[in-house]
């Protein structure tokens, strides 16, 4: 990424305020991101960070579905190693909402990108949030067919 591209500059902007414990500000820079956005991958950038800071579950799962959408209208090679990432977080938005056999979906297609990342302590902790996410979501939907439920509530693509 552009470090001196200026949503990229707000997104970090974000990050940085977020580890110093400062999450009002840090919304405020991600919807600034949004606000500056140009095109689909800024918009992917922005959507993904802004997804952080919803105030209910319907709406980060809005913000991560819109993120991945602006991945895909982009569809070219900066977006590329961001899949893994954007697929984990619809996964896990996708689970807290309990569409368990949707979110098993998405972390299953967010393993199938891990090999496109670098090496990396950032690989690691996605590898890390895909690989429970499968066992939480694979091991849910084992419970639940057990018990005869239905394997979703809905099934939101």
């Amino acid at each position: 990424m552009d470090p001196n591209n200026p949503v990229v500059k707000l997104c970090a902007a974000g990050m940085a305020a977020e580890g110093e414990g400062r999450r009002a500000d840090a919304k405020v820079l991600f919807e600034q991101a949004w606000a500056a956005r140009t095109d689909d991958f800024e918009a992917c950038i922005a959507a993904h960070y802004v997804a952080r800071h919803q105030e209910t579950l319907d709406a980060e799962l809005a913000w991560n579905r819109e993120a991945l959408t602006r991945a895909d209208a982009a569809a070219d090679a900066r977006v590329r190693d961001f899949y893994p990432s954007l697929y984990l977080n619809l996964a896990h938005s996708l689970e807290q909402l309990g569409h368990i056999a949707t979110a098993h979906e998405h972390y299953s297609l967010a393993a199938a990108r891990l090999a496109d990342l670098p090496a990396s302590p950032y690989t690691n902790l996605v590898r890390t949030g895909v690989t429970a996410g499968l066992k939480r979501t694979g091991e849910a939907e084992i419970n639940a067919r057990a018990a005869g439920s239905p394997r979703d509530r809905e099934s939101p693509r």
